[in-house]
């Protein structure tokens, strides 16, 4: 008698990401923003290559800013949840493509201005200081592997 497999095999092949979502409180620049996280903490976030993702008609870029801390020995990034550039690159014949000049990281969550995440599996994010009165509290979030921010994040890091 054969042993019994007692875990599915989409179960065990899962795996997760932890980041943090961040929404604004004002509308305001990336850099003014990056500005105001950088004065507050010991950490100096500055931008970094974007966060390119090829669509059918166009290419988007998604705007990255990347601190190192060293006590943890932690890399953290911030990436823009909507993007910043849009290239066309193919022109659109259809009427209902399902894609548009603007993209969205997390569709689901167009109020989220920055996805925060850590070179580490479980990252404490509580070590970067937010601005309280540009910055809602955060919000933890979990990308399985199976969605797509969880493989852009992975190609990225």
């Amino acid at each position: 008698m054969g042993v019994q497999n007692l875990y599915d095999d989409d179960e065990t092949d899962t795996e997760f990401i932890n980041v943090s979502l961040i929404r604004l409180a004002k509308n305001i620049a990336d850099h003014e923003f990056f500005f105001h996280v950088n004065h507050i903490n010991q950490l100096k976030f500055s931008r970094i290559k974007d966060v390119i993702y090829h669509g059918i008609y166009y290419d988007y870029h998604f705007m990255r800013f990347q601190a190192y801390h060293q006590f943890s020995e932690t890399c953290f990034t911030f990436v823009s949840n909507k993007s910043s550039e849009s290239v066309q690159k193919k022109v659109k014949r259809e009427l209902f493509t399902g894609e548009e000049n603007i993209k969205f990281l997390l569709n689901n969550k167009t109020d989220v201005e920055y996805i925060l995440h850590s070179s580490e599996h479980f990252p404490d994010f509580s070590v970067i200081l937010l601005p309280e009165n540009l910055v809602f509290p955060q919000q933890d979030y979990v990308l399985s592997s199976e969605e797509e921010l969880y493989q852009i994040l992975q190609y990225y890091e």
